[in-house]
């Protein structure tokens, strides 16, 4: 039996804190999203590019809410 490691809320939160984006404990996907895009644009979030790609990569190993948070915010933002 093979267990896979999804990427949930918490994970999302907890590797974009990793990056430096103040987030508070519990936020929502979307939150969580939109408060690195911000972050992003005012000061520069290094690693966030490459972070994004990789999630990307793995699309079927997160939760709908969190690949809906990065298609909405974080791909069009980062472009």
């Amino acid at each position: 039996m093979m267990i896979v490691d999804l990427i949930d809320g918490d994970d999302f939160r907890h590797r974009l804190v990793a990056l430096g984006v103040r987030i508070p404990e519990g936020s929502c996907p979307e939150t969580c999203a939109r408060m690195a895009l911000r972050r992003h644009r005012d000061v520069g979030v290094p690693g966030l590019r490459e972070q994004v790609q990789e999630w990307m990569q793995h699309t079927d190993m997160m939760l709908p809410s969190v690949r809906q948070a990065i298609e909405r915010f974080l791909l069009p933002g980062l472009r």
